[in-house]
């Protein structure tokens, strides 16, 4: 029998999934039907189409692999099966890191203020390359996900021979290939794209702190219809940044610490780590008017069918 504070947290996650699974699906639908009626898509959309396809994916399978890891804890500790789910995981754990860090570069491309030549030159020529920025970090988490994969592999041979031999040194040797295998890959696979991503908002917020400044200089120009979308922008910025942030801080911390589903903090734990990619989605909806029109009226036809 659950406590009612595990119940609820896992109503919580339950529900953090469903809502970030409609909100990319519903990107991804939306994009998919522009990507197939004018045959192209714009670079910032084919991101956008890239990073809600990829935390689609992400979620479903994190659902899955949480519910069955709580569910059965010794069978996933045996079953090969443990091996398959983590690999579609750490693919998409990557593969969402990157694709988000893309955005944020062409988001601080599309909207700073910048005349040095060298941005100048990567805002003329960063939107053509996005389709191959998007292959290579497919490419990339793909190799460091093998990574991953045969390190659990020899986890999950390690595991079996010690139970047929009775070696007790199972465990000395797995938290030794945690810290010393597992650990330094998940933590250097993960700040390079935290680095770019860091360096394309400071190079933002700098751009806006600048025009920030110019607007003080004229008391009317805070009425200006200029000025709402750069305040839109940075408030976009903003939560993207503190979401991004929770994101890192919260793998970096699972590759750190290990949370049993026996513990009263697993479920916790699980909406920690799926926040960022539930939430995220509705800002960029709520942000882009093609966006909004168009999921006011789905939200507007479901209230009428279910009315109905």
């Amino acid at each position: 029998m659950q406590s009612p504070l595990t119940v609820f947290f896992m109503l919580l996650f339950v529900l953090l999934c469903f809502l970030g699974i409609v909100a990319n699906g519903f990107i991804v639908v939306l994009l998919s039907r522009e990507w197939l009626r004018r045959g192209r898509l714009m670079p910032w959309d084919t991101i956008l189409l890239s990073l809600s396809g990829s935390r689609f994916c992400q979620q479903g399978v994190g659902l899955v692999n949480s519910f069955y890891f709580f569910l059965h804890l010794v069978e996933y500790s045996r079953s090969a099966g443990r091996q398959l789910v983590g690999f579609h995981l750490d693919f998409f754990n990557s593969t969402t890191f990157w694709f988000g860090t893309w955005l944020s570069v062409v988001f601080c491309l599309k909207v700073a203020n910048v005349s040095h030549p060298a941005f100048l030159w990567l805002k003329w020529r960063l939107p053509g390359l996005v389709p191959r920025l998007l292959l290579g970090s497919v490419f990339i988490s793909f190799i460091v996900t093998l990574l991953f994969f045969w390190g659990n592999r020899m986890v999950y041979q390690a595991f079996l021979i010690s139970n047929f031999s009775g070696d007790l040194n199972f465990n000395d040797w797995s938290k030794g290939l945690d810290n010393h295998y597992f650990m330094p890959l998940k933590l250097t696979t993960m700040a390079i794209p935290c680095f770019l991503f860091l360096a394309s908002i400071l190079l933002l917020i700098s751009s806006l702190r600048r025009h920030t400044q110019r607007m003080q200089h004229n008391a009317h120009s805070l009425q200006k219809p200029g000025a709402q979308p750069q305040s839109r922008a940075l408030q976009s910025l903003v939560s993207f940044l503190i979401l991004y942030a929770l994101a890192f801080m919260s793998l970096v911390t699972d590759a750190i610490v290990f949370v049993s589903s026996e513990s009263k903090w697993y479920w916790p734990w699980q909406s920690v780590l799926y926040l960022c990619v539930s939430i995220h989605p509705y800002i960029l909806i709520t942000n882009s008017p093609k966006f909004r029109g168009m999921f006011r009226q789905l939200l507007l036809w479901a209230r009428g069918f279910w009315v109905t």
